[in-house]
């Protein structure tokens, strides 16, 4: 049980109309967990809502770039929650393989033969970030090979912002979703 309640239906208007905003028309579940815990503090959710629709509606990066790294930082921030939703769902959408997607969870030396080139240097990005809260030069470089400023810009926010995500899914001990893909041992 998350540390937080969930809402649960019926919501009040106001709230059902913002959770429907949350998510993609024609779902066949309840609006994730995570989205009916936010809505206890309304304010914040919509505030949030903004970031995170624009990075996964209106972004600059590939959408399997986006997946890849959402993929990479909720399983190195151990956030099977977060992973889960996005391996059932987007990272799918987006062509991501379960080979790939469970690779995103395991060390970068078992994984080389598994990327090509700039979703390697993503996945290092990630690394790099998780572990040093910095990015090096060489890291940097392999980057901007690939990618134009504002993608750059946009990944570090989307790295960030899933490991905020990942700090308050985890931080509430939110279960994951019955429909979402198990996080893979370790």
């Amino acid at each position: 049980m998350p540390r937080i309640e969930p809402l649960n239906p019926p919501y009040p208007a106001t709230v059902g109309r913002a959770l429907r905003r949350w998510m993609p028309p024609d779902v066949p579940y309840e609006p994730l967990t995570l989205f009916r815990v936010l809505h206890r503090n309304p304010e914040l959710a919509s505030r949030m809502f903004a970031l995170g629709a624009g990075l996964l509606g209106h972004g600059l990066l590939p959408a399997v770039d986006r997946e890849i790294v959402i993929a990479r930082v909720t399983a190195r921030t151990g956030c099977a929650y977060e992973w889960g939703v996005h391996a059932a769902t987007l990272a799918r959408q987006a062509g991501l393989s379960t080979d790939q997607l469970r690779a995103t969870t395991e060390t970068r030396a078992a994984v080389t033969d598994t990327w090509l080139p700039h979703h390697a240097a993503l996945l290092d990005a990630v690394d790099e970030l998780h572990d040093t809260a910095r990015l090096s030069q060489p890291a940097w470089d392999a980057l901007r090979v690939h990618y134009e400023d504002a993608q750059l810009l946009e990944l570090l926010v989307l790295i960030g912002w899933y490991r905020t995500i990942s700090y308050v899914a985890n931080g509430l001990l939110i279960e994951e979703e019955s429909w979402g893909a198990p996080f893979p041992a370790r």
